[in-house]
């Protein structure tokens, strides 16, 4: 398996430091609202990730940490007259639902920042000992100058990154580019005791002790987005290693933006979209389709239109999960015939070809391509005038089901609520067949029709779905 390296900008082959282990740290969200569609797709496309390792054999430990403390957390609680921690539960809470609605699964562990004080403050206190960090009224600063490779992330000397960045110049700070560890407390703002007084942690180091504490002093992966790469995981970096004395990290991934009329998509351009709110017009399913029916790395552009686009997919896919389901039970009873079973052995080729193409760089758009071409085929092979046998249709299905579980293609249809009268009226339509009275038949059937329910005949009997 080749993974694209932030670190290196190439493709590597994917060796992690413990056989058949894996150690993954993602980025999770500052809880002070919903999350976008924009936050939704590394979300996504590392579940993914998650996912196709296991899928292979490895046992994957996934931290992905909750930021419950922050400005933007304090002034939305004291915009709303509550406490922090009461606007950041609510919006976990919330982030749970939707991270349910997309198909992605919960992580190893999901850490709070303010469960983990503790371990930052002792970092913190590292960092001051060894020369990296300093203390000015109360906050402390990391020093940046001291970390010869700061910079070595994002491909720019310090002195680029200085020319090219906004900011927060405070005069306490030594270098412009230096980063709070440790903010004191203002008035009216949570705070914890710390030996620089009271005060909170700063941003980057939280994801730094977090990764620390779960998952050791070297993890093989971090993911996040392209947003990340400066300033958090420049800094992420230069805390960890100055910290700890050894890499951080061994491959960073990064997915690339979602715009919005060719605009980065973030809150604080306010072109964003929830995902709630899309969820609400377009059906959860749809937006990890969209996610997926691209490369993680491509640029997205999103819109209505697109997510209609891959609604339709998915139900072309639903269509045909249907219809293996129809066979796998209505189908000829007994065993494969002869051709049959030389058919379903062939379908291994599409296991086959998805591996390689997964393998190269996590590419979930060719994937999905494969995942189509694999229905084409099963589509030709099992229908009414093939007349399958339900094994061949299971077997069918155990291949389309297995690929699909893999990158949590959402394939499933909301179950059909078929209703006690519409039931009598398809049964009295078939006992009207049965008889022969097909004017009877006919009447039914567009009765059926003018209720939304088309049905389809078969020789393996009567099918029928909601329009």
């Amino acid at each position: 398996m080749k993974l694209f390296n932030s670190m290196t900008m190439q493709k590597e082959e994917f060796v992690p430091i413990e056989e058949g282990k894996v150690r993954m740290y993602a980025c999770g969200p500052t809880v002070y609202n919903y999350i976008h569609v924009g936050n939704a797709r590394p979300i996504i496309m590392f579940d993914v990730l998650r996912r196709y390792l296991e899928y292979r054999g490895y046992e994957v430990t996934f931290v992905q940490n909750f930021t419950d403390i922050d400005d933007k957390i304090i002034k939305r609680a004291n915009e709303e007259g509550v406490t922090s921690k009461e606007i950041s539960e609510k919006y976990i809470d919330e982030y749970y639902k939707d991270c349910q609605g997309l198909g992605v699964r919960e992580a190893s562990i999901h850490p709070k920042a303010t469960e983990n004080i503790e371990h930052i403050i002792s970092i913190v206190e590292e960092l001051i000992q060894k020369g990296y960090a300093y203390v000015v009224n109360g906050d402390v600063y990391y020093r940046t100058t001291k970390f010869g490779d700061y910079g070595k992330l994002s491909h720019q000397p310090l002195e680029d990154l200085q020319a090219g960045a906004r900011i927060d110049v405070a005069d306490a700070k030594e270098n412009p580019m230096d980063f709070a560890l440790w903010k004191a407390a203002k008035p009216g703002e949570p705070y914890w005791d710390s030996p620089w007084g009271q005060g909170r942690p700063g941003w980057h180091i939280e994801c730094s002790a977090m990764s620390n504490r779960y998952l050791g002093k070297t993890i093989d992966l971090h993911c996040g987005g392209q947003d990340l790469i400066f300033p958090h995981h420049e800094n992420e970096i230069a805390q960890s290693e100055a910290a700890n004395g050894c890499k951080f990290v061994n491959y960073w991934m990064h997915n690339g933006f979602i715009s919005v009329d060719n605009k980065k998509m973030s809150k604080s351009l306010g072109n964003f979209f929830t995902v709630r709110e899309a969820a609400e017009a377009y059906g959860y399913d749809s937006i990890r389709m969209f996610m997926l029916m691209s490369h993680y790395r491509s640029p997205l552009n999103y819109s209505g239109e697109i997510l209609m686009q891959a609604n339709n997919a998915l139900e072309r896919l639903a269509t045909a999960k249907s219809n293996l389901e129809f066979f796998a039970e209505n189908g000829v009873e007994g065993e494969m015939t002869a051709d049959e079973a030389g058919f379903a052995k062939g379908l291994d080729k599409y296991r086959q070809r998805f591996c390689e193409v997964m393998d190269d760089d996590l590419n979930t758009a060719d994937a999905v391509a494969v995942i189509f071409e694999l229905v084409r085929e099963i589509n030709a092979a099992v229908n009414p005038a093939a007349n399958p046998t339900r094994e061949l249709a299971k077997a069918c299905a155990a291949v389309f089901g297995e690929l699909a579980e893999v990158i949590g293609l959402p394939i499933h249809k909301p179950e059909e609520n078929i209703d006690a009268e519409i039931e009598k009226l398809i049964e009295a339509r078939q006992e009207a067949r049965k008889a022969k009275n097909y004017a009877e038949a006919d009447r039914i059937r567009d009765e059926l029709k003018s209720m939304g329910i088309v049905l389809e005949d078969t020789p393996q009997g009567v099918k029928y779905y909601r329009k």
